[in-house]
């Protein structure tokens, strides 16, 4: 596992999200192909080449900077040129274009999918379990070690499970066995390749594979230029920030390193997330205790309800129709500042697609994520701990905070539902991480659910395992369990579900 790790893929993931930022802070019309041009030559050399060679190397960072910039990656059979349709992002308002999470073909090793092999630390025992096991005579004694013959083993893994020296190591794809909704294909040369009719945009095989061949989109180019030509522009933070930018920043420190990125003023995601969690609670008491539905599904995670509507189309009505967090206090923010526009600044990849969905308006026009922001400081030379804003965030309460963690949606919605409605007993549900997701909801599919409120989170450990995040899940879980704490009051009141944000 190398989440909250500082390893050589993520340095290179921020390095490039830095250098695009610069280039949008100081875009400049006639030098912008050359320097965007410049950039694998700054960041790979003879000293820093990273892979078995800088051309290699390069040949990732280009197409990394494709992508950092808002473009696709370009194809494999015809000469396409690194700037090409760079015009149509040198502007302060371009929206993301599916698929959001694209493999980089030159940086793909293709690892195996699956498939069992015998390590040195096999001692050619005379009981040899894993011969008398396989089912298909796949394994045999070669110069006193066990060899498994790849052409009739069935991958079954039952020689694994009996050698007594755990000699026989499993292989598997790191980006596959990241993901819980089994996107990860194979394409004909042997490289990974995402199923986008499946992928719900977690973002797992990103932050998973150790090659760093998986890459996002992202607005940071478009959202920098937007702050350096001064237009109205707001924050909308998530509450998963706490601790991502540092053990002692605080939120006044993050005000107004904002503020000097060039944001008007900021506000916590939380805010909607209180909204959400009384108008679920009234939900539940009005359709799922009379009977009406079945179940219902918390819509807060884009992944989780991306893959109730792909993978089970039938339990639409059973989702949750309020809106988001990040939609409610877009919204929040729209009717204060009408002519601004809104950056959502959060954990999730997913929310980008959230953001330019059709379907239900979200009045977001940029979503960046805790990395992305990080490299946009860093460009500008920002330190956190040199600036501190007069007032904190105080609006939201300690509910809508715990939105960040697995189990904290429910348990936002579950207390205001005892607080509000004490004749109403509720039962809860939650899950996280896709593959679990996905079967909590063949359990409620199979009528196993009935009545409960339930709780999906595409990433294992809740928003702050995002494939956006800067630090450790662990550490993360145990900030916001402090942040939470700390908030003046636990719960928003009833008549928050009242405010017109339609």
């Amino acid at each position: 596992m190398m989440r909250g790790l500082d390893t050589t893929v993520r340095k290179l993931r921020r390095q490039v999200f830095e250098e695009v930022a610069r280039l949008g802070f100081h875009a400049n019309e006639e030098t912008l192909c050359d320097d965007m041009e410049a950039i694998p030559y700054k960041m790979v050399n003879d000293e820093t080449r990273y892979r078995e060679s800088v051309y290699r190397a390069r040949a990732v960072v280009r197409e990394r900077l494709r992508l950092a910039m808002g473009l696709s990656l370009r194809p494999e059979d015809k000469p396409v040129h690194l700037t090409a349709g760079v015009e149509s992002s040198n502007i302060s308002d371009k929206y993301y274009e599916p698929p959001l999470m694209q493999v980089i073909p030159s940086a793909c090793e293709a690892c195996e999918e699956k498939g069992y092999e015998v390590s040195n630390m096999c001692k050619g025992c005379l009981a040899h379990p894993c011969m008398e096991v396989c089912p298909k005579g796949a394994i045999s004694m070669v110069n006193g070690r066990s060899y498994i013959d790849q052409t009739k083993c069935i991958k079954c893994g039952k020689c694994k499970s009996a050698c007594p020296y755990d000699a026989i190591s499993q292989k598997t794809r790191p980006c596959a066995k990241a993901c819980g909704v089994g996107a990860i294909e194979t394409d004909n040369m042997g490289r990974a390749h995402i199923n986008n009719d499946k992928c719900v945009s977690c973002g797992m095989c990103m932050v998973n594979c150790p090659f760093g061949a998986i890459s996002d989109k992202s607005q940071i180019f478009q959202l920098a230029r937007a702050l350096s030509e001064g237009d109205e522009i707001i924050a909308e933070i998530a509450p998963a920030f706490v601790g991502q930018f540092g053990d002692n920043i605080t939120p006044r420190n993050l005000k107004a390193a904002l503020r000097e990125l060039g944001f008007a003023e900021m506000y916590e995601v939380a805010l909607g997330a209180d909204i959400g969690a009384i108008s679920e609670a009234h939900h539940y008491v009005e359709k799922v205790t009379t009977g009406e539905l079945p179940f219902l599904l918390t819509s807060c995670c884009p992944s989780w309800a991306m893959m109730a509507k792909k993978f089970f189309p039938d339990m639409i009505d059973q989702i949750s129709q309020e809106l988001t967090p990040m939609v409610a206090t877009a919204r929040t923010i729209k009717k204060e500042h009408p002519n601004a526009r809104v950056v959502f600044i959060g954990p999730c990849a997913a929310k980008k697609l959230e953001a330019m969905r059709r379907t239900v308006r979200s009045d977001v026009d940029f979503v960046i994520t805790f990395e992305e922001l990080q490299a946009m400081f860093d460009a500008k030379d920002i330190n956190l701990e040199e600036y501190e804003a007069e007032s904190s965030f105080h609006n939201a309460t300690g509910a809508g905070r715990g939105y960040a963690v697995a189990g904290g949606v429910a348990d936002a919605i579950e207390k205001c539902i005892h607080e509000y409605y004490p004749d109403v007993e509720v039962n809860v549900e939650h899950a996280e991480g896709l593959a679990e997701c996905r079967k909590t909801l063949m359990l409620a599919k199979a009528g196993k659910m009935n009545g409960c409120l339930i709780e999906g989170m595409g990433c294992p450990g809740g928003c702050v395992a995002g494939a956006g995040t800067n630090i450790p899940v662990p550490k993360a879980q145990k900030k916001i369990k402090d942040f939470v704490k700390a908030s003046t009051k636990s719960l928003p009141p009833k008549e928050l579900a009242e405010i017109e944000l339609k």
